[in-house]
């Protein structure tokens, strides 16, 4: 699914700030795979992902998805075949327009942009379904703007925005960084149960623990621009959360 070969990249390369962020990285993630990124600041784990998602152009190295290389396809050319989710309720949603039409614009993301976009009954009860599987009781308030709401309710729903049509790759950045501990567990639990129905294949970078221990089938633990561990499912399993601080 995805193929990163000999991936580098450098910021300030010509000051006295120069930072590699990514030191020669190969990897390989399979269809389906669940893979929980985790290090230290400066790691390189967000500068991964955001590689991956086109953010970030790499100074050497290659990046395919699917077999196609996109490794200078520019960000919003590779949003056909990547979803993410910010660290930044705020991020990924547009405060002044409703539920609905929040999600009448994620779900253009994969598809060809028209000027016929309108929401018609059979959309506004799609996103009326969508919503109540949350169980936050927004269902009724789907044609309120979405500014209204708690930063937790706008980032289980960016799950559900992200991932409602054929998402191959869902990229999560630490995204329950900014929520309460229920609303952290409400928008883990829903993304958990997507990409598992769906075998969508995800990166998530975060710096809790549990994280690792209870979501995902694989760990990538980097530090100074390299993986310095990849713990596949079964030596996953056997994992405890004083195993992994000791890593650090």
């Amino acid at each position: 699914m995805i193929q990163i070969k000999n991936a580098s990249k450098t910021f300030h390369a010509s000051g006295n700030n120069k930072t590699t962020a990514l030191n020669g990285i190969d990897l390989v993630i399979e269809n389906g795979d669940y893979v929980v990124l985790l290090g230290s600041n400066g790691s390189g784990k967000s500068t991964l992902l955001n590689s991956i998602a086109g953010s970030f152009l790499l100074d050497a190295g290659s990046i395919f998805i699917d077999g196609l290389d996109v490794t200078n396809l520019q960000e919003y050319k590779r949003s056909k075949y990547i979803a993410r989710i910010f660290q930044n309720p705020l991020h990924g949603t547009a405060s002044e327009l409703s539920i609905e039409e929040n999600f009448m614009l994620a779900s253009l993301r994969t598809k060809t942009k028209n000027l016929s976009i309108g929401l018609d009954t059979q959309f506004k009860n799609l996103v009326k379904e969508k919503v109540a599987s949350l169980g936050l009781g927004l269902e009724n308030k789907t044609s309120q703007p979405i500014g209204l709401l708690s930063g937790g309710q706008r980032q289980a729903l960016t799950v559900l925005m992200a991932t409602m049509n054929e998402t191959k790759v869902l990229l999560m950045d630490e995204p329950i960084a900014a929520l309460d501990p229920r609303s952290a567990e409400v928008v883990m639990e829903t993304a958990n149960q997507i990409i598992q129905q769906n075998q969508i294949t995800t990166l998530l970078v975060t710096h809790r623990m549990k994280d690792a221990i209870d979501f995902g089938n694989r760990i990538i633990f980097m530090k100074e621009g390299k993986i310095e561990k990849d713990i596949s499912s079964i030596a996953k399993s056997k994992l405890t959360i004083a195993d992994i601080a000791a890593w650090f």
